[in-house]
């Protein structure tokens, strides 16, 4: 005969649904109040765009070229009178960043659009918007010898990490990650992911060849002497990121323009344009570098970062990652004295490094760039790598193409 399996009714004590009863009610707390600390008490970033008006400016169409005098000039002033304002207030912990992103001309007026970036609990947001508000409203209010601006023409509104994100990439040299330093290629080190994403690898039939240097959406600089074994755009392609392999964001070439006084095997001129057959997306990791105005001045003693994937030392091995040196430009007189290069650097070249030697660009980062950042650390390209004695040797620096000497060549090629 079957006997099928029943179900026996067992009872607990009365203490012991009282305890579990608690016990759920305890994890349910706890859920709770962790719901509650991510959703309200846990800091987000929170990113801004607005705008105002500086009164009293004649037009002038420099304050709409982001690298000129005028703009930087203007750009500084602002992003200093904003920077105090928010960090002497009560919201001086919420605050991260503010910049100007774009100038725009009037007839008697500049429209600054400003960029903002804070972070707050979410339960905090419409306080701390209507605080950033009132900070920037008394900051137009209080007016200074040098600027009047009109607190009635201001616009702020919040906008998405996304949008916060194309704005900032679609400026020249800016760096949304960075490193705290940059350290003192040889006697460099390991740059980190996104911090120069200016930075190309020129690749002949897939290998690194050469360093380039992003400065539009199609548009590179590089050194001419980069083309001596193959100009053919079939032969070449460009990448990016901190990584030499595998290649990240590739792209092919369409044309290379070098400079029509270039002479193989001299150094004269040492400089070319690549062109992309396609515009590269900008984004964190990659967008382009500033250029300088032809008129920019970057003095001897001025530091100055070169980057590149190029030999750690004459003949050595070459790193899989992206390496970054800082060096000083050095005087020309001194580049040319009889110790060092004997009188070989032109108006056109600038040298950069260290007489004494050790740290220095070597070979495979040819064509790459060495750059400066300005006092609002917008980062322009100074040099171009060029040529050398060996890497790091005592009296022989690295030479660079002069971007300033070129600046209106680029122009011509590029519409940049």
């Amino acid at each position: 005969m079957y006997r099928p399996v029943t179900a026996s009714h067992k009872t607990f004590p009365l203490w012991v649904i009282i305890l579990g009863v608690l016990g759920a009610l305890a994890v349910l707390g706890v859920t709770i109040g962790l719901l509650v600390h991510f959703l309200a008490v846990e800091d987000k970033i929170y990113y801004y765009q607005g705008s105002f008006k500086v009164l009293n400016i004649p037009y002038d169409r420099n304050y709409e070229r982001e690298t000129s005098p005028e703009s930087n000039y203007l750009s500084k002033i602002l992003e200093t009178k904003m920077a105090d304002a928010f960090q002497n207030s009560n919201i001086y912990r919420q605050y991260i960043s503010s910049q100007i992103i774009t100038l725009v001309p009037d007839s008697n007026s500049v429209t600054a659009n400003i960029w903002l970036v804070f972070k707050d609990p979410r339960s905090n947001k419409e306080n701390t918007r209507r605080r950033i508000e009132s900070i920037l409203h008394q900051m137009l209010e209080n007016q200074s010898e040098s600027l009047t601006t009109d607190p009635r023409t201001l616009k702020l509104m919040e906008i998405s990490k996304v949008d916060a994100k194309k704005i900032i990439n679609n400026r020249c040299g800016r760096r949304p990650r960075m490193s705290a330093t940059y350290d003192r290629i040889k006697g460099g080190s390991t740059a980190q992911k996104g911090e120069w994403p200016w930075q190309a690898s020129l690749r002949v039939n897939g290998r690194h060849y050469c360093g380039a240097s992003l400065i539009g959406a199609r548009f590179l600089l590089t050194a001419a002497h980069c083309f001596q074994k193959t100009s053919n755009p079939r032969n070449l392609t460009i990448s990016f990121g901190t990584e030499v392999t595998p290649p990240y964001m590739r792209h092919y070439v369409q044309e290379v323009i070098i400079h029509e006084n270039y002479v193989k095997g001299e150094h004269h001129d040492d400089i070319a344009v690549v062109v992309l057959t396609e515009k590269v997306l900008f984004n964190n990791d990659v967008h382009r570098v500033c250029l300088p105005e032809a008129t920019q001045i970057f003095p001897p003693g001025e530091g100055v970062v070169v980057t590149g994937w190029g030999a750690l030392s004459h003949n050595g091995d070459s790193p899989m990652l992206l390496q970054k040196a800082s060096v000083k430009i050095i005087d020309t007189n001194t580049c040319n004295a009889e110790e060092a290069y004997n009188g070989r650097i032109v108006d056109t070249m600038l040298c950069a490094g260290y007489m004494e030697g050790n740290i220095d660009a070597c070979q495979g980062d040819s064509g790459g760039p060495l750059v400066h950042p300005n006092s609002r650390d917008i980062w322009y390209l100074v040099g171009i790598v060029s040529w050398g004695h060996e890497c790091g040797q005592i009296n022989k620096p690295g030479v660079y193409m002069r971007v300033t000497a070129y600046r209106d060549w680029i122009a011509s090629k590029t519409g940049i």
